[in-house]
């Protein structure tokens, strides 16, 4: 019996081996494929799931032209392409109107939708009707106090406070003593709170600087005449990547050696970092915000998950240098960062 018990022992050992052998075969191989089919075909703009197609739809208070939210878009369009997801974006710099939009995409019956809150006044009613439809609805970007009163599942974004004392922390180490902060939107809440963040953590003066953001000769003109009525301001900064330049130009017209600064990147900002022409950029992730709001709608969609428990999910800020720039400078000429 000692013997057939031994040899029992010995052919179960066998098998055991042979069995993990062929498991570990298929766990080196097999996900590794399945991993290598999926990334395939999202490149391809085919979807890596067989769930339903579900219609997405995005409304943010951009204006025309802003290269910040072609950003978004680009991470949004990947994300659908790989969920098999109908993405639709629409667009407004008026709240009324981004309002209006988004009470379109509820009449088209949507099955999800991304909304930005810089105007919250405006967006309350028609989010509520939203959740009333039974559209879940994801806030990005603007609106991070307002999200889950207004009753979205999560935000994706940046703490625009914390990213504007991120700001005025680096113009301390930068030995700078006078600041103006530029707002191109008059009544976008997430913009003023970028400056009250400087405010906040600079041990300088800070001054706000209203300009008219769809106007950007107009925007260089006031950027110049305050410089050049004030030679103590050492440091411009601006609330977006396009404004930078702009910015850049207004200094040298008006003779300062101003340092310019600026909130989101993209593929010129990187240029000028790396040249020396700006001083630091503060990167939110643009598309980070796009392709996580539409990924978790469609998780929250599939399987009821939900990152962040409610709570923001941050995706920002990170301070770059002319030392990071060069790094970054790749992905943001693909129009990815």
């Amino acid at each position: 019996m000692a013997r057939v018990r031994t040899g029992v022992r010995a052919v179960s050992a066998v098998l055991a081996a042979v069995l993990g052998a062929t498991l570990a075969g298929c766990s080196a191989t097999g996900g590794k494929r399945a991993e290598e089919r999926a990334a395939a075909k999202a490149a391809q703009g085919r979807a890596a799931v067989d769930t339903p197609r579900w219609t997405f739809a995005m409304v943010t208070h951009s204006g025309d032209g802003d290269t910040f939210w072609d950003i978004v878009q680009s991470g949004a369009k990947q994300a659908a392409a790989k969920d098999n997801i109908k993405f639709l974006y629409a667009h407004d710099v008026e709240g009324n109107k981004q309002a209006q939009s988004v009470q379109a995409m509820i009449d088209q019956k949507v099955d999800g939708l991304i909304v930005t809150l810089a105007k919250p006044d405006a967006m309350k009613d028609v989010v509520a009707k939203a959740k009333k439809a039974g559209i879940p609805v994801i806030t990005v970007n603007s609106g991070s106090d307002k999200s889950k009163e207004f009753g979205a599942l999560t935000h994706i974004g940046q703490d625009e406070v914390i990213a504007g004392e991120a700001v005025g922390e680096q113009l301390n180490e930068r030995g700078k003593k006078k600041a103006v902060c530029v707002l191109h939107e008059q009544g976008n809440v997430g913009h003023e709170q970028r400056c009250d963040g400087v405010k906040k953590s600079f041990k300088g003066e800070v001054q706000n600087l209203y300009v008219e953001g769809t106007n950007m000769p107009g925007v260089q003109s006031s950027i110049e005449a305050k410089l050049q009525s004030d030679k103590d301001i050492d440091a411009v900064v601006t609330l977006g990547a396009p404004f930078a330049p702009t910015a850049v130009k207004a200094a040298e017209q008006a003779g300062s050696k101003a340092e310019v600064d600026t909130f989101d990147l993209n593929a010129k900002v990187a240029e000028a970092l790396q040249s020396g022409k700006l001083g630091f950029a503060v990167d939110q992730d643009p598309y980070l915000q796009g392709y996580e709001a539409v990924d978790l709608l469609w998780l929250y969609r599939y399987n009821r998950d939900m990152l962040g428990g409610g709570r923001p999910v941050l995706t920002g800020p990170q301070i770059v240098t002319k030392d990071d720039a060069k790094t970054l400078a790749e992905y943001a000429k693909r129009g990815t960062r």
